[in-house]
């Protein structure tokens, strides 16, 4: 494993280390916080969660999401790239942890706490982060990103109406064919729309 003192990691470098990353939080958390120790690697970790056609992406992700989970605002210089791409990932260990990095983005942007993201997140994010989830809502994804992104459009449909209403729409129209998850899910959501 590498360890976190080492400087100076090229593209080829991060991507060799990422065939160790696995489903363990332990590596996960290792090289997430190797990423937010070494901020200049954060548009390595992305150019490589943005082959989308590649394996090694959805480890890409999986530290990503680690490193927003642990420093969310480590994301803010990156927001443009990140959120432009976002609609690009098709692989769905890929998909999770994006989606997971956009509820993230969105629940901090209305947190009552004073945070950099509420001033770093502007209208074109926004839409790029709508746009997404309400791919990830209609296409056939797992129930992860489907949770995340429904939960991501609640919050930003509680300061554009539409978003909700969209949101009801294909809650109501998938609620039969979907999991027990989704269901529990989208009553939840459905229930605090209505509220």
């Amino acid at each position: 494993m590498l360890k976190i003192t080492k400087k100076g990691l090229t593209t080829e470098q991060l991507y060799k280390e990422l065939n160790y990353v696995n489903h363990s939080r332990e590596k996960r958390l290792h090289y997430a916080n190797l990423v937010i120790s070494q901020p200049e690697l954060i548009p390595e970790l992305l150019t490589i969660l943005f082959k989308v056609d590649d394996k090694v992406s959805c480890r890409a992700a999986w530290v990503f999401e680690f490193m927003c989970g642990e420093k969310l605002e480590a994301i803010i210089p990156h927001l443009d790239y990140f959120l432009e791409n976002i609609h690009k990932v098709h692989l769905d260990s890929a998909v999770r942890p994006v989606a997971k990095v956009c509820e993230y983005v969105v629940t901090a942007y209305y947190s009552k706490t004073e945070n950099k993201i509420q001033t770093a997140l502007n209208s074109k994010h926004k839409e790029h982060i709508v746009e997404a989830c309400f791919d990830w809502m209609i296409n056939d994804e797992k129930i992860a990103p489907k949770a995340y992104a429904m939960n991501t459009l609640f919050l930003l449909g509680n300061h554009s109406d539409w978003i909700h209403l969209e949101l009801k729409l294909i809650l109501e129209r998938d609620y039969q064919m979907q999991s027990s998850g989704f269901k529990a899910r989208a009553r939840h959501i459905l229930k605090k729309i209505k509220s």
